[in-house]
């Protein structure tokens, strides 16, 4: 299982004015969606390779959903806004830090014997910067760590076992006193991505730049960078071929599909799932909210709980 997760992404009007997924050229996830586009009006879908869902990510607490407690909501499958009162982001605080470190989808896993990683890699100022305190983690990495995970460095995405944030790394590459490692084009990058999810349970990517797109990009450079996506999706789909492993694209809250605002949305996330028909509809049957995706996975995983 391969857990796509694209931070800031709702799913909003078929507007291409606002919403660059209205705008993009994707054509590998308009042909998982059979002409569709990730758009509120396609949701929901089930065809011949893929199921799109929209899920709450409000979970009943007032205000604007929020990383911290939105992606603490997806890895442990407790509503952790209505626990601590508020959505709270970007960084998880005190109250979300305990519940992510207490139990979260990667330990469980690691707990049913199987294997797990997070395929971003990290430059060596940022594990300076944890080190010293300068920076929290999100709640992705936190969960990782918590669970005894190592994160990936340098070297592993030297060795195609890890990806920068754009995938390609060619991003990386533009910043000053980086090491060097491999650049791909999109295709190839999704296909090394298949190869390294591959050797996990469950392998999960944090594709961060979505929502910092939303905050501050132009919408040719969402659009832009919703197209390298999709070049990337479509490596992955084909590298993935029939095998009986699920892919799994979804969100902690809304903000890029909307850029007539700098700030998240009230949106439902798109819960896109990819793989075999019989998976997707038994994963789909208990989609409603963020709290439902690790239960879901779990079930996949290792059947009954």
């Amino acid at each position: 299982m391969l857990f796509l997760f694209l931070d800031g992404v709702g799913l909003g009007e078929d507007d291409p004015e606002h919403n660059p997924f209205a705008a993009a050229d994707m054509p590998n996830l308009v042909g998982l969606l059979e002409e569709r586009r990730l758009v509120a009006e396609s949701a929901p879908f089930e065809g011949e390779r893929a199921t799109l869902l929209a899920v709450d990510a409000k979970l009943g607490v007032d205000g604007a959903p929020q990383s911290a407690t939105g992606q603490a909501a997806l890895l442990t499958g407790e509503n952790v806004p209505a626990q601590v009162g508020e959505h709270y982001g970007p960084k998880p605080n005190p109250a979300v830090a305990e519940i992510v470190r207490r139990d979260n989808i990667f330990k469980q896993v690691l707990e049913r014997g199987g294997s797990a990683a997070l395929l971003n890699g990290y430059p060596p100022r940022y594990f300076d910067a944890i080190e010293s305190g300068v920076r929290l983690y999100s709640s992705i990495p936190l969960a990782a760590t918590s669970a005894g995970l190592e994160l990936m460095t340098v070297e592993d995405m030297q060795n195609g076992k890890a990806f920068s944030a754009d995938f390609t790394g060619a991003g990386w590459s533009e910043q000053p006193g980086f090491p060097s490692i491999p650049i791909y084009d999109s295709s190839q990058a999704g296909r090394q991505l298949a190869r390294a999810a591959e050797q996990y349970s469950l392998a999960w990517f944090d594709f961060w730049p979505s929502d910092f797109a939303g905050h501050r990009g132009t919408l040719e450079e969402a659009v832009a960078l919703l197209e390298n996506l999709d070049g990337v999706l479509g490596g992955l789909v084909e590298e993935w071929g029939d095998r009986a492993d699920l892919i799994i694209v979804s969100s902690d809250h809304g903000n890029l599909e909307d850029l007539s605002i700098r700030h998240h949305t009230l949106n439902a996330v798109p819960a896109l799932l990819i793989g075999p028909k019989e998976m997707r509809s038994c994963m789909a049957s208990t989609l409603e909210d963020l709290t439902s995706f690790a239960p879901a996975m779990l079930e996949t995983l290792y059947g009954s709980l």
